[in-house]
């Protein structure tokens, strides 16, 4: 009798094929085991961004997507002025004061006078525009291209009586204090803009 029949009818798998099918199962978890690991060791960076003059609206954007594409985990928790980054109709609209603003050669005297935040205003977006630096509006896409958790207030939200639907799509609305302290407390990397 030979030894490569068998003893009796089989209709399940053969020996090779099981040997086949768990050798595939742990490369299967050998991958999930390595998605698992890279998870776990990912940087976390929280950035709260308060202000939503013109100048201060790029900060907390560059910096989010730089560190998403480096890799990191990033939630920008926009509350107070700094939601009227992600505000659809006003983030086109942002301006910047003129008064104490240590960056413009613009006196005090003459920068509260009345147009001046209009002027510089003007000037900062014609600096923008003649350097084809990004607008707002591209940096909110690319930042959420880029998986980066762009995040509401929902109390700054009820204050301003803003809807949700008037965020840009993508944007995370309704986040609380609580809820982005526990992200604060949990990053590796946090931010205040």
């Amino acid at each position: 009798m030979s030894t490569d029949t068998p003893s009796g009818p089989s209709d399940g798998p053969t020996r090779a094929e099981l040997a086949a099918r768990v050798a595939e199962l742990e490369d299967e978890l050998a991958e999930l085991e390595e998605d698992i690991a890279a998870a776990q060791t990912q940087d976390k960076m929280v950035i709260v961004a308060t202000q939503g003059t013109l100048d201060m609206a790029y900060p907390p954007l560059i910096l989010a997507s730089t560190a998403a594409a480096f890799g990191y985990d990033v939630t920008v928790f926009h509350t107070f002025w700094g939601l009227e980054i992600l505000h659809e109709d006003h983030a086109s609209d942002l301006s910047m004061s003129a008064v104490g603003n240590p960056n413009l050669s613009v006196p005090n005297a003459v920068a509260a006078l009345p147009g001046m935040d209009a002027v510089t205003s003007r000037m900062m977006r014609q600096k923008i525009d003649d350097e084809n630096v990004a607008s707002i509006e591209e940096l909110i896409e690319t930042s959420l291209d880029a998986g980066v958790d762009l995040q509401a207030c929902q109390m700054t939200m009820d204050l301003f009586d803003y809807d949700e639907t008037e965020f840009f799509d993508g944007v995370t609305t309704g986040v609380g204090a609580a809820t982005a302290f526990q992200e604060m407390a949990n990053a590796d990397v946090q931010l205040l803009v």
